[in-house]
Order: structure tokens, then sequence, then C-alpha cells
């Protein structure tokens, strides 16, 4: 027999000789035994595979929950950028309007303030053309009477009573007053163009003479005229009568 078929029986019969005679085949493991590691040895090499397997699942895990915790930082960051810039322009924005509504406001008190200037001019050059006959007084007394009106809410009434007497004139004549009545307050309106020492006299003894016939007393008296003589002014004072140079000017009524 042949080397060559000899190892061909072996391989045929090997199978057969470990599986049916342990003497046999526990010789064969001992002669090969260096050639490869036993049992044991393997299954502890698999059981530090293992391990170290999962040691390397925990790190990457570990890196993963990292990686996560540091873009939710991230976006957190990012979101509170974003809502601190978006508080940042609507402040700004309402910071923009206020300084808008402000300057309106400020624009449109210039413009009143000019036009009531407008008026005070127009009306004090009316003042001085009626006193050269170029208005009427009449017309300069319903222009003042309009605006206290419109400022106050209140009607102006012109009231003609006739001085049978003659206590104002000093001969019977008509007397011309203007009256307001407001939250149960009488007050009576002197409203001229221009006014002497005079005019003041003759103005309290006509509102005295109101008082007399309608037997009321008035509240207040006011003398509202762009030109008011300074000895006129002495008069007023001394008896008590408002005197003011615009319609106006007069306090709250």
């Amino acid at each position: 027999m042949t080397i060559e078929s000899l190892k061909e029986t072996v391989k045929r019969e090997l199978p057969n000789w470990l599986r049916d005679d342990p003497s046999f085949r526990a010789f064969i493991l001992d002669l090969t035994r260096d050639a490869y590691a036993d049992r044991r040895e393997t299954g502890d090499r698999f059981h530090e595979l293992l391990g170290e397997l999962r040691r390397d699942r925990e790190r990457q895990d570990r890196a993963w929950a990292d990686n996560q915790a540091e873009l939710k930082r991230m976006r957190e960051e990012q979101a509170k950028k974003w809502d601190d810039n978006q508080a940042e322009l609507k402040q700004m924005r309402e910071e923009q309007a206020k300084k808008w509504d402000d300057n309106q406001a400020e624009l449109r008190r210039i413009h009143e303030e000019f036009m009531a200037q407008s008026q005070r001019y127009d009306r004090g050059v009316g003042a001085l053309g009626s006193r050269w006959g170029l208005q009427s007084e009449k017309a300069f007394r319903d222009a003042l009477a309009a605006i206290l009106e419109k400022s106050f809410g209140v009607e102006v009434v012109n009231v003609t009573d006739y001085d049978d007497a003659g206590e104002v004139f000093g001969r019977p004549d008509q007397v011309e007053l203007d009256v307001i009545i407001t939250n149960g307050q009488l007050l009576i309106c002197e409203l001229k163009s221009s006014i002497d020492k005079a005019g003041m006299y003759s103005f309290e003894r006509k509102a005295r003479f109101y008082e007399r016939r309608h037997q009321r007393q008035a509240d207040r008296l006011l003398v509202i005229s762009p030109m008011i003589d300074a000895r006129a002014q002495k008069v007023a004072d001394r008896l008590g009568i408002e005197t003011y140079g615009d319609s106006t000017e007069v306090e709250d009524i």
C-alpha cells in the first residue's frame, strides 16, 4: 500500500474511528492539543471579546449621548439667541413707533400753537383795523364769541335790555351784554377789539344793571380784548374784573 492510498484510507475512516473509538479519539486530541485552543480557552476568549464589544458599545453610547446633549445645548442656545434677537427687534420697533408718535404729537402741537398765534395776530390786526374803521366792532365781537364757544363748549348769548332810568349811560338807552350760563354759574362778558378806562367803568355799570334787572349776581366778570389800556387794567383789577388778551386764554369755565 502506498502512502497516498494510506492517506486516502485515513481520511475516509478517520471520522468513524473518532466517533466509535473513544481511546483513539483521546489519542488524536492529545496529539493535536498544541495546534488549537481547548474549550475553556475558547470560552474565555469568547467572553473576553464579548466584554470588549460591550465596552466599545458603551463608549459609543456615551459618545452618542454626549453628542446629542451638545446638539441639544447648541439648539437651545440658538433658540435663545433667536428669541433675544426677536425681543430686541420688537423693542426697537416699539421705540421707533413711540418716537414717531412723539414726533407727530410734537408736530401737531407746534402746528396748533402756530395756528393759535396766527389767529391771535389776525385778531390783533383786526382790533387795530376796528379802531380805524376797517372792521366793525360787531364782527370782531362775533369772532371772539365763536372762539369761546369752540374752545369751551359754551354758548355766548347776547342780551339786550332797555335802561329806562339811564343808570348806565346817564340817559335811557339800550344796554347790550354777553352772558354765559354754565354749570349753574353766570358769567358776564365784554368782547371788544379794544377797551379803555371809560369802557371798563361802563362794563362794570352794565354788569350791575343786569344783576339788578334779572335779580341774579354774576359769578365772574370777563373782559376779553387784545388791546386793553393800562389805565383800564388798573380799573379792572380794582373792580375784580378778569381780563384776557385772547379768548383762548380764558381759564376753564
